[in-house]
């Protein structure tokens, strides 16, 4: 099912295969994806793509820098019709929302979205509203060296599960995009191929993919070495941790299996944390990178027998 569903998203996103895997894994794992790219890849496709191909009901904030926090999680109106206040729902009331250059507004803004991206609700004038499930955020940002760019502070970024790059297609897959668009292939002609439904209970399966003790240990060494490596102002959190193995237990899952092993954490470890860690300023002056440094951690930590 999950293949039908990677096929029919990369029928209509041209571009990167890995990228659409691991939006699918977050998905599945019940994470938020942050995507870091330069305007006119295909971001607001891909997302509108996963949307209608699973049939979930879509959302967008386009994030600008007077949008308030009440247009995200909705407020309450006095009805002078029955003279009582009522709540009127905000962008967030969706399944699967875009929030689209989500570092364009202000910060208090960008924490509206803290409480449901962390526990699926948001509170307004002390009522707590509950988010539906499936619910899951794709937001997206131009890189921070942009003009009118706030970024992301780090209490946030800790919350997507993921944070990744599309970047620029191939010169092969640039003409077949453009030759879909001129022919009218366009977001709006898809079929979905799984119902709500079906997303939910892939959701029940994955939750059940067994992760041994010694598998969680190896995720438990590889978090531990971001925080003794010198190059980082600080390693990774807790929540990085039950992040990664999420996403690893959707990894084996969509690879047809019911455990994971270390070459499921292997191959969504970077993505998983790289958002999460900073450089210091000597390795920034050094020309350090990020991913190679966590890499270099994934290959040091030592992989169990499974």
């Amino acid at each position: 099912m999950t293949e039908k569903l990677r096929e029919l998203i990369n029928e209509y996103f041209i571009g990167n295969d890995e990228v659409v895997e691991n939006i699918l894994i977050c998905l599945l794992a019940g994470g938020h994806v942050l995507i870091e790219d330069v305007p006119g890849v295909g971001k607001t496709t891909l997302v509108k793509t996963l949307a209608a191909a699973v049939d979930l009901d879509f959302g967008r904030i386009q994030f600008t820098p007077d949008t308030l926090p009440s247009d995200v999680t909705g407020s309450t109106v006095l009805n002078m019709k029955t003279g009582e206040f009522e709540y009127r729902e905000g962008a967030i009331m969706h399944r699967i929302i875009l929030a689209d250059e989500i570092n364009r507004t202000s910060p208090k803004t960008q924490s509206a979205l803290l409480e449901a991206m962390a526990e699926g609700k948001v509170t307004v004038d002390d009522k707590i509203m509950n988010l539906p499930d499936p619910f899951m955020i794709i937001a997206t940002q131009n890189p921070t060296s942009f003009v009118g760019t706030y970024p992301l502070p780090e209490a946030q970024l800790d919350r997507f599960m993921m944070k990744l790059s599309i970047g620029y297609p191939t010169p092969e897959n640039e003409i077949i995009l453009t030759r879909n668009f001129l022919e009218g292939k366009t977001v709006d002609k898809i079929k979905s191929v799984i119902s709500e439904a079906d997303v939910l209970k892939i959701k029940e399966d994955v939750r059940k993919v067994k992760i041994a003790d010694n598998v969680l240990g190896y995720i438990g060494e590889i978090v531990a070495l971001t925080r003794k490596e010198n190059r980082f102002v600080m390693g990774v959190s807790p929540r990085a941790m039950i992040m990664l193995a999420q996403a690893a237990r959707a990894k084996a899952y969509i690879s047809g299996r019911d455990f994971v092993t270390p070459d499921d954490i292997k191959a969504v470890a970077v993505n998983t944390l790289h958002h999460r860690v900073v450089l210091t300023y000597e390795a920034k002056i050094a020309g350090e990178s990020i991913d190679k440094i966590i890499y270099s951690n994934v290959i040091k930590a030592k992989v169990p027998m499974v």
